[in-house]
């Protein structure tokens, strides 16, 4: 129990990854907060969990005013928060530069990007007294880039450096601050792009096969990084980005 009675909120938990690191947190006894849009999901997702005491708010993560309000009503109803999981996100259609309107490119780091910075924003005084963590959930894409993924790929470079700066920020507080970098995992988000491909499953299998491994990562493997970075089983990392890929990137 790794994180007993502990307190971790997590962004975009209802499904994919966000959903795996819901299921490890409170697998080893953590309190688990999701934060979601979608609230029949979040509620199912909660159902499932073990445990008791699980919360979910709904809330539109690009709405950087309402997320911050939530996350200290979080704080108040738990008492406290150990853990920060800034997982939320959006992957467009795949579409070049040409394709993507300035608009839709905004959206996009509204999401990805200003939603980490305002959670992590207002969570920070809460972490402060914890000696918590935060654990932005970026992308391989952040430092391979992504053909047609060109306003995702920079929200998640944005995550990075961001993960960078903010763990010299809060070091002196003891709170660290690190992101997972996922090559490919097997998650709705995932399926939702594919299909905007003319072959999704040819694309499925091709994207399985980028990796030595053989296959996409399962949403558990991600929470159980993630669980590993919020404790004290990596108490000396801070600011680093840990590339979790099956060694996709290692095959140039």
């Amino acid at each position: 129990m790794r994180f007993q009675d502990r307190v971790v909120i997590v962004t975009g938990g209802a499904m994919g990854i966000g959903g795996g690191c819901c299921e490890v947190f409170a697998r080893e006894g953590g309190r688990v907060a999701v934060i979601d849009r979608e609230a029949k999901a979040a509620q199912t997702r909660l159902a499932s969990l073990p445990g008791e005491g699980h919360r979910h708010w709904q809330v539109d993560v690009a709405d950087a005013e309402r997320l911050e309000e939530v996350i200290h009503q979080i704080a108040e109803v738990f008492g406290r928060i150990d853990c920060l999981i800034n997982n939320a996100g959006v992957h467009p259609p795949d579409l070049t530069i040409e394709q993507m309107t300035s608009a839709e490119a905004l959206r996009v780091q509204q999401v990805n990007f200003l939603s980490t910075y305002a959670a992590s924003r207002a969570a920070m005084s809460h972490l402060k007294k914890t000696r918590g963590t935060i654990v932005n959930m970026s992308s391989m894409t952040a430092v391979l880039g992504q053909k047609g993924s060109t306003a995702y790929a920079a929200s998640k470079g944005a995550q990075l450096s961001f993960t960078k700066a903010l763990a010299l920020e809060a070091a002196p507080y003891g709170v660290r601050v690190n992101a997972i970098l996922p090559s490919n995992v097997d998650t709705p988000l995932m399926r939702q792009w594919a299909a905007t491909l003319p072959d999704a499953q040819a694309a499925l299998q091709r994207i399985a096969a980028l990796q030595p491994l053989g296959r996409m990562a399962q949403p558990s493997e991600i929470g159980t990084i993630a669980l590993f970075l919020a404790t004290e089983d990596s108490s000396f990392l801070t600011g680093q980005g840990i590339e979790a890929d099956g060694g996709a990137a290692l095959d140039y």
